[in-house]
This record gives structure tokens, sequence and C-alpha cells, in this order.
């Protein structure tokens, strides 16, 4: 590119289609621009701090790191300014000219086919980041140097449309400013009072200092590294605001001052709401970790094993150098120190409240229980730990309460040796399987696991205080003696199961009389070796091609329907309607299960059933 020729770009089609959500859709908090640009310069100081570590032959070396706003209410101009690292020409057309985030586009599309308001908090969500800007500004330009002192100073200029140019510009300094023409909507922010008050409001812990006019705005101040009696609850709710971009208190904190083997500072917090999709949107930055008040990271995920990557905060390390890169804190045994000591204490808090403020763990488990539950088969150390920070509902609590392992032991009866578990996609659906209805009867509590995650972790287990955790699917439950439900076991029920097996041929593993069927006239269970019917179907979602394994068919010979067959079997044993009720009773049960792959067979069946039940005199 020769001096002074310009080049245009055109924006990808989706890039286009994101602007244009942006600038036409209204937003409740459009002042949240400014926060985003702030964060943008403030990520640009940082970067050239941590180059100055191991490089003194950079462009305006002595330059001081700061951030410099202008407000401009003749010309209606807004101007945002930075002396951090600048943006080559690359950076310029792929940083600015590409969506932030995966998935962004998709979800601002629907949420405005839907009608919703776009407020701060979706930005700060969804990574949309430097185009909040076309919120309030017709045009914007950048002007931006590289810190490389061979670097060509640039100018970006769009309206926020089709296109952007570039071109190369006599700027001497190094970094960055951005220059607004504010629409007529937006001309507040060529006021110096609102454009204080919009720093003082999302940008009043920026790691730099910030000047409108010739005023510093901003108090920065490391709020990890003062006392924790003398931090106010407003300070920790401002300053979680300011690391998360979350727009809600959070729920809970946790500060830490190590000394010794390890010396660190901590200040994490939990969030009170998990954010849209957060369990698969990986780039979700938590923690970010400081040597002596000097970023080395902004997102140090080593710091942290991964089910406890919902925490959101500050570590700060002397026992780090300034120049440590990523690949250093991923192998380095104080990075692996400080993630065993903080994990220790996260868990520690999380177990004080699930005893004390129950309401308040209640809250976080629902939304990040999940990541617990993965943590237990990757995390053998804590894994006893984490089994008991475990919760669930049950057949005998009322929809909303919540039982830990610990609680559900202590309440089994005198002689039960098993813990006892249900999987199924909603508790409505769970308390109509049929091998429920044994411990209902009996008083038996079950655990319901309503969550696909638990269908996976609670197998995994195994056993709690000695005691064997087992699915009520399966067929070899070690039901207790005294509490059984006692079936006739006649020559006729041996023929008829007999009748059974006959019918259904292959289709089942084996037919037995059932011993803890009360209401229903059978029911599908899993062989010793099968696997869990929850577990089975989520196994198909992801391989179409997928077989359920064959289950045994248990049939309750007490049931009105089934003493009917009976004695239709007693009339003419080879009754050929024997055959279509007992098949119809078996794709019932898979329909039940959610297993029946078609319903035309088992609907025209019903027909011919209920043509049989209605003939005159029948």
């Amino acid at each position: 590119m020769t001096q002074n020729t310009k080049e245009t770009y055109q924006y990808k089609a989706e890039m286009r289609q994101l602007l244009s959500i942006i600038v036409h859709s209204l937003y409740t908090h459009p002042e949240v621009f400014l926060r985003e640009l702030i964060s943008n310069a403030s990520d640009a100081l940082n970067k050239v701090r941590f180059r100055k570590l191991t490089d003194t032959n950079i462009l305006d070396y002595d330059t001081l790191l700061e951030i410099t706003i202008t407000a401009d209410k003749k010309k209606n101009i807004l101007t945002i300014e930075d002396t951090g690292i600048g943006m080559v020409k690359d950076e310029l057309v792929n940083n600015i000219g590409t969506i932030a985030r995966s998935g962004t586009l998709e979800f601002l599309k629907k949420a405005r086919e839907e009608g919703k308001v776009f407020d701060e908090k979706l930005i700060g969500q969804f990574g949309v980041g430097f185009y909040s800007v076309f919120m309030v500004a017709d045009e914007v330009t950048i002007e931006t140097r590289h810190a490389d002192k061979d670097s060509t100073a640039l100018r970006w200029v769009s309206k926020g449309e089709g296109s952007f140019e570039i071109e190369e510009c006599d700027r001497k300094n190094r970094g960055t400013k951005i220059i607004c023409k504010l629409k007529e909507s937006a001309l507040d922010f060529a006021q110096e009072n609102k454009v204080k008050d919009t720093i003082n409001k999302y940008s009043n812990f920026a790691d730099f200092p910030i000047y409108v006019g010739e005023n510093k705005v901003n108090t920065v101040s490391a709020l990890w590294q003062r006392k924790s009696p003398d931090i106010k609850e407003s300070e920790h709710e401002e300053f979680y605001k300011y690391i998360s971009n979350d727009y809600e208190a959070p729920l809970g904190h946790i500060h830490m001052n190590i000394e010794g083997a390890v010396n660190f500072k901590a200040l994490l917090y939990i969030p009170k709401v998990a954010p849209p999709n957060f369990l698969w949107i990986k780039e979700v930055k938590s923690v970010h970790l400081y040597s002596n008040r000097v970023l080395i990271q902004d997102d140090c995920k080593e710091i942290l094993p991964e089910y406890l990557r919902f925490l959101k905060g500050v570590v700060d390390t002397v026992d780090l150098p300034l120049n440590v890169s990523r690949e250093v804190t991923q192998n380095s045994p104080v990075t692996a120190k400080i993630r065993g000591m903080i994990t220790n204490e996260a868990l520690s808090y999380l177990s004080k409240w699930s005893s004390n403020e129950p309401d308040k763990f209640r809250q976080f488990y629902d939304n990040f229980g999940v990541l617990l539950k993965a943590g237990i088969n990757t995390d053998v150390k804590n894994r006893d730990k984490l089994i008991d920070l475990m919760r669930f509902e049950t057949s005998v609590k009322p929809q909303g309460e919540y039982v830990s392992f610990k609680e559900y032991v202590s309440n089994m009866k005198k002689d039960q040796k098993e813990i006892y578990y249900v999987s199924g996609e909603k508790r409505s659906v769970i308390e109509k399987n049929p091998n429920l209805e044994y411990f209902k009867k009996k008083g038996i509590e079950v655990l319901f696991l309503t969550d696909p995650a638990d269908v996976f972790t609670v197998p995994s287990i195994g056993e709690y205080d000695k005691k064997k955790i087992a699915s009520i699917d399966k067929a070899d439950l070690e039901l207790m003696p005294e509490d059984r439900i006692e079936k006739p076991d006649n020559n006729l029920s041996k023929s008829l199961i007999k009748v059974f097996k006959e019918a259904l041929g292959g289709k089942v593993e084996d037919v037995v009389i059932s011993k803890r069927l009360v209401d229903s006239p059978v029911t599908l269970v899993t062989g010793k070796r099968g696997m869990d019917t929850q577990m089975e179907k989520m196994i198909r979602m992801m391989d179409k091609n997928y077989a359920h394994s064959k289950k045994i068919m248990e049939v309750n010979m007490s049931h009105a329907l089934i003493k009917n067959l009976a004695g239709k079997y007693m009339v003419n044993s080879k009754d050929p309607f024997l055959k279509t009720c007992i098949e119809q009773l078996y794709e019932g049960a898979l329909f039940m299960d959610g297993n029946l792959a078609s319903t035309t067979d088992f609907i025209q069946r019903m027909n011919e059933i209920m043509v049989e039940a209605t003939k005159p005199g029948g």
C-alpha cells in the first residue's frame, strides 16, 4: 500500500447482519459502548506493559500508560485514545472485520425476532465489543500505530454499513485513537459530565488512569491486596461487575492471602446466574493472573480445574516471574500449588454453604452443579468432596427439595443395603415409571436423576458409605425379603410366562414373574450387563445407528389384565389373540421407555384389540 492510497474492504456477510442488528435495534443502555472501548484500550495497554518488561527497543518506551477521552460538544465528536500496543494492518482487517464469538449473530437474530430488548448484559456475554460503538456513532475513525519502531501508522474508517477503508496516516505516537462522530440520538456523549458518569459506572476499576480532559476519573484499586474486613460489599459488587462484565451482583466471594510454601493473594467470585450456553463457550474468561499487580494472563485456565471455571476474579503471586509465558504456567509447580490450594478452599466454601446456607447453595447448584459432576471423574484427589456436594430430588421429597448422598443414607430403612436411583427426562416422567411402584408402596426413597450428567456420573461412583448405588431399572436389585411383593408362582403362571416368551421370541432377553410391580401389568428392566435406559437414549442421540439392548420383561401376575390373559389361555392355549395382546404389552412398555421406533404397528394392533373387545357379547 503506497502513501495516501485508500483500500476498501467489504465486511463479511455475517458481520454486515450483526452491524445492522446493533445499529437498528433498541438497547436500554447504549452507554456500555464506552465500557467496551475502555476495556479494549486497557487490553492494549496491558500488552505493551508486558512487552516493556523484556523489550526496551519499542516506540515511545517512556510514554505513560494511560487512556485519554475528549468530548467535543461543538463538533459532536467523542475521542478515546490510548498509549497501548497499537495495531498492524492485518489486525485492523481481521479483528475489526469479523464477529468475535461463534454464535453471536444467531443469538442476536433470534432475540430480535422474539422481541427481546438488548441490554448491556448481551454485549458483555456475546462479545459484540468494539461494534457496540455504532449504537452511538454515525461514523468511526481509528488511527493507530503499532509499538514496533518501524511500524506504519494507519487510519481505518467505517460508517458501520457494508465496508471500511484503510489508508496510511501521519500519526507519530504509539497507540490507538478512536474518533466517534456521534448520532443525533447520542449527543449527550459530547458532554464531559456524561462521559465521567459512564466511566464511574462501568470502568471505575480499570487498570490504567483514565483522563477526561485533564482530570483523572477512575479510582484504580487492587481490591485483592486489601484486608478482607476492610472491603465493603458495595466495593465487591463494583469490582466483580468490572472484571466479569456481569450485570448482577455476585452470589459470594472467596478472599485468600497465603504465605508459606507458595505466596499469593486471590479474590474470586461465584456468579449469581450462569451465562447462557456457558457449558459450551470455552473462551469465556475466568481468572486474571497477576504477578505483583502486573497482569501476566487475562485468562489463566491453568490456575483452576476445569470444573471450577465458573469462578471469576484475580490471583496475584510474587512467586512467578513477570515475563512468564503461558506455556510456563501450564507446567509450573507454583501454578499447580496455587491451583490445589484454591480448589481446596473453594470446595470447603461450597460445603459450608451446603450446611449453613442451603438456599444459597441450591441457587449455586442449579447454575453450576453440572460442572462439579464433571470433576468427579477427573479429580481423583477431591472426588469424595465433590460427591458430597451432589444433590438430587427424590421420590419421598416435594418437588424442588434436594438431598445429598449423606442425607439419603441416614434415612435408609433398617435392612436396606442399596442406594436406589432412577433416571428420566424430568420428574413428571420418572414418577410414572412402573419400576417405581414397589418403592412407592414400601416408602423406600429413590434418587431422581433428571440431569443428563447424572446418568454418566452416578453409575461411575459405584457406592457410597459402603452402600451399592443401584438403578431400579435393573433386573438384579437386592430387594429386602420381607418387603418383596410376592406374586403367585404356580403352574398356570409358569405356563403363561412360557407363552410370553414364545410370543416375543428374540425381542427380549427373558420374561420373568415380577416381584416389584404393583399397578402395571408389565415392565421392561435391564439385565445385569445392560445399560441404563436413559444412557442408551443419549448414546442413540449421538449415534443414530445404535440399537437399544434387549431387556427383561417382568410380568405382574396379580394384575387384572394378566389374569384375563391367563383365563383366555386356560380356554384356548393357542388363541392368536394372546400373542396380539402380549406384543401390545411389549410395545407399550417400549413406548413408556421412549424406545418404540415406530407407532404404526402399535396403533394398528390397538385398533384390532378394541375391535375384539367391542364385539357384541364379547
